[in-house]
C-alpha cells in the first residue's frame, strides 16, 4: 500500500497535471461521466488529504459536511467558487482556492468568437449548408452585423473584461464598461456608473461579473428594455447571470437581434429552447478550453494543494 498523500479529483485533469500529481501524491482521478452525489463524493475522497473540483460539482453543505475528516483543501478547477457553499467550508476548517487570472486571455478569445458568430449569423450560415440551402452567392443572403465601429459594452471591468477590450479596440469598437469604480487598465474605454446609464448606448454587451447573490438574474426583462432594439447579448461569465425567460423572448420579439452563450444556468443542463432559435451561437463552456490554458489552471491548483499540505498560505485563497 502507497504511503504516499492521497489527492482526489473529481474530474479527469491535463495530461501534464496528472503526471504532476501522481509524481508526488497517490492521484485518484475522477470520472467524467459521473454525477457526484455527497456520498459518492465522500466515498471517492476518502483517505484523502486534497480534492480537486470542477464548476460542474455542487459541493454543498451536505456534501461537504460528509466529506472525510482527512481533507484539509478544496482546490476549485476554476475562477469562479458559487458551486462550492463558502460559509460550510469555513465552518469546516477546510482550505478552498481557485485558479484565476491564467485564463484571461482564453476566455476572451471565446468571447471574441461569440461576438462575430453571433453578429455574423455564423450558426444559421451552417445550417444553410448542412441542409442543401445554398445556392450560390446572393447579395442579401445572411447579410449580418459588422462589428467595425459598433459600440460593445463590458459589464465587468476585471481581468478578462480587460482582454476584452484590448481584441474589441482591435477590430475598431468603442468600448464602454460598467464597474464597481473605473478601472485602471481601461485605457480609451469610457466609464460607466450604472448599467441604467451604459445599456441603452451598446450595440453589443457583453458580461465578465462573477455569480452572487446580488448578481444572479442580473439580466431580466427590465435590463434588456434598456439596451437599443437589435443588440448583441454575449455571455461568457456564469448562465445565472442571465434571466432566460427574459432573453429568450427579447429574441424571438428581435429586440435583441443575436446572442452568443458559452455558460448556462444549471450547466451542464440548459435551457434548451435555445436550440430552436437561428439567432443564438452556442458553446459549451469553453471559454478557458485550450491546453495550454486548461493546463496552467491544473498546476495552479496543484500549487495551491501544495502550499496548504505544507501548512503554508496558497497563493489563490479564497477561503
Amino acid at each position: 500500500m502507497s504511503s504516499k498523500t492521497i489527492v482526489a479529483a473529481t474530474r479527469r485533469l491535463p495530461a501534464a497535471c496528472e503526471a504532476r500529481l501522481s509524481s508526488h501524491y497517490d492521484f485518484r482521478p475522477g470520472d467524467d461521466e459521473l454525477a457526484y452525489t455527497p456520498r459518492l463524493l465522500a466515498d471517492h475522497a476518502a483517505g484523502a488529504s486534497a480534492l480537486i473540483v470542477s464548476p460542474c460539482d455542487r459541493i454543498d453543505r451536505e456534501a461537504i459536511a460528509a466529506l472525510p475528516a482527512s481533507i484539509k483543501i478544496i482546490a476549485s478547477f476554476s475562477v469562479g467558487f458559487e458551486h462550492i457553499d463558502i460559509d460550510a467550508a469555513k465552518g469546516g476548517n477546510l482550505r478552498v482556492t481557485n485558479t484565476p487570472g491564467v485564463l484571461n486571455d482564453a476566455t476572451a478569445d471565446i468571447a471574441l468568437l461569440l461576438i462575430l458568430g453571433a453578429s455574423r449569423r455564423a450558426l444559421e450560415g451552417r445550417r444553410c449548408l448542412e441542409d442543401g440551402g445554398w445556392q450560390g452567392f446572393r447579395p442579401t443572403l445572411l447579410v449580418g452585423t459588422q462589428i467595425t465601429g459598433k459600440r460593445l459594452g463590458i459589464v465587468g471591468m476585471g481581468g478578462i473584461g480587460a482582454a476584452v477590450a484590448k481584441r474589441a479596440q482591435a477590430f475598431g469598437m468603442t468600448v464602454l464598461y460598467h464597474n464597481r469604480k473605473p478601472a485602471q487598465d481601461a485605457a480609451d474605454c469610457r466609464f460607466f456608473n450604472s448599467l441604467e446609464e451604459m445599456m441603452p448606448h451598446c450595440d453589443v454587451l457583453s458580461l465578465h461579473l462573477p455569480l452572487t447573490n446580488e448578481t444572479q438574474g442580473l439580466i431580466d426583462a427590465d435590463k434588456l428594455a434598456w439596451l437599443p432594439a437589435g443588440a448583441i447579448l454575449i455571455n461568457t461569465a456564469r448562465g445565472g447571470l442571465i434571466d432566460d425567460d427574459a432573453l429568450i423572448a427579447a429574441l424571438k420579439s428581435g429586440k435583441v437581434a443575436a446572442a452568443g452563450l458559452d455558460v448556462f444556468a444549471g450547466e451542464p443542463k440548459f435551457d434548451r429552447r435555445y436550440l430552436d432559435l437561428p439567432n443564438v451561437f452556442l458553446l459549451p463552456h469553453l471559454g478557458s478550453a485550450t491546453v495550454e490554458t486548461r493546463t496552467a489552471m491544473g498546476m495552479i491548483a496543484i500549487t495551491n494543494i501544495n502550499a496548504v499540505l505544507s501548512g503554508k498560505e496558497p497563493p489563490y485563497p479564497v477561503v
